[in-house]
């Protein structure tokens, strides 16, 4: 972590991150300020799509769980810059958000855009998408909320569509989402990878 960005995080993080509680749900009412939909954005990475989103949509919250403290504190930059009153970030593990701190429809939007794909065939156990996190994923959406998830990498996308086929909680949506281009995306296109989308809804 360089010096700026440790600064960033020490002084930005009371205005702009959320603390999880030993036990129990998050009150996000409390935490924005006001009720409003609300995405929720896993690994957002440099962070380029949930700040384009959040610009273009004043009108919806946005929240970004990361695990990376320097690149949390160098997107919490950009957002002072950008002025954005809707933004929060929470530093930990997405499952867990999930599992003990998100209440349940909490959400109007879970993007999980280019996870990291773990390709050594050994480590796929260690891959976020699988039946438990579609099951929570579930759970913290509202009824007709929406699930999308991206990735190049064609063997996770083929075990992706294989749980979502196979869970429950969602059908999938007969047309494509928009969503802002991010620094992994763009990295797998220069390598000649295919983008597979999978964008579904809350049953």
């Amino acid at each position: 972590m360089t010096p700026g960005q440790r600064q960033a995080l020490e002084r930005l993080w009371p205005q702009y991150g959320i603390d999880l509680p030993e036990a129990g749900p998050l009150d996000l009412d409390l935490a924005f300020g006001r009720r409003a939909p609300r995405t929720l954005e896993i690994g957002f990475g440099m962070g380029d799509a949930l700040l384009a989103l959040a610009q273009a949509q004043p009108q919806r919250d946005f929240i970004g769980v990361e695990v990376y403290p320097p690149g949390i504190g160098r997107f919490l930059l950009r957002v002072e810059q950008l002025g954005l009153r809707n933004v929060r970030v929470i530093c930990a593990d997405a499952v867990q958000v999930l599992d003990r701190h998100l209440p349940p429809g909490s959400l109007s939007q879970l993007l999980v855009l280019f996870p990291d794909p773990w390709p050594k065939k050994r480590h796929h156990k260690r891959r976020l998408i699988n039946t438990t996190f579609l099951a929570l994923a579930a759970r913290a959406l509202a009824p007709g909320g929406q699930l999308h998830i991206a990735t190049d990498w064609a063997d996770y996308a083929q075990a992706i569509g294989e749980a979502l086929t196979a869970s429950t909680g969602f059908s999938a949506e007969t047309t494509a989402a928009e969503r802002p281009a991010t620094k992994y995306e763009r990295r797998g296109q220069r390598l000649g990878h295919a983008i597979h989308e999978f964008v579904y809804r809350r049953r």
